[in-house]
């Protein structure tokens, strides 16, 4: 898939992170770019963003990333390491594959904040399935 629409029709059908207000921005060869924009959903009860809704935001990036050109790809592993809290009111969470083997690959996602401020930092590995 190469149409930046057809690559958002058939991502859609991710749900979850779709549903939590998951938008693509952009991708490339290996990489994406995904936004949210912070709702009160996202807040925890401290009322900062979730670190579930960070991390749904960067899996998503990845999926995307891995998935964009030729599908099959699922996580095998993801780390994640929370840095600040936003103070934006969007989240950015991009995706850039370090690594691209046969039948697995390493990725890093950066997740910053409308304000440019690094919120967290994830690193994941795929498995292709096909």
């Amino acid at each position: 898939m190469d149409d930046l629409d057809e690559i958002r029709e058939f991502f859609a059908k991710d749900r979850f992170a779709t549903e939590n207000g998951a938008v693509i921005e952009a991708v490339g060869k290996n990489t994406a770019t995904v936004g949210m924009k912070i709702e009160p959903r996202h807040r925890n009860a401290a009322g900062i963003v979730m670190g579930g809704a960070i991390f749904t935001l960067a899996d998503f990036a990845f999926a995307v990333a891995s998935n964009h050109e030729k599908l099959g790809t699922v996580s095998l592993n993801a780390n994640i390491t929370f840095l600040r809290a936003s103070k934006g009111d969007k989240l950015i969470a991009t995706a850039e594959c370090v690594r691209d083997g046969r039948t697995t690959c390493y990725y890093r996602v950066s997740v910053t904040d409308n304000t440019g401020a690094l919120i967290a930092e994830i690193t994941t590995s795929g498995y292709k399935t096909s």
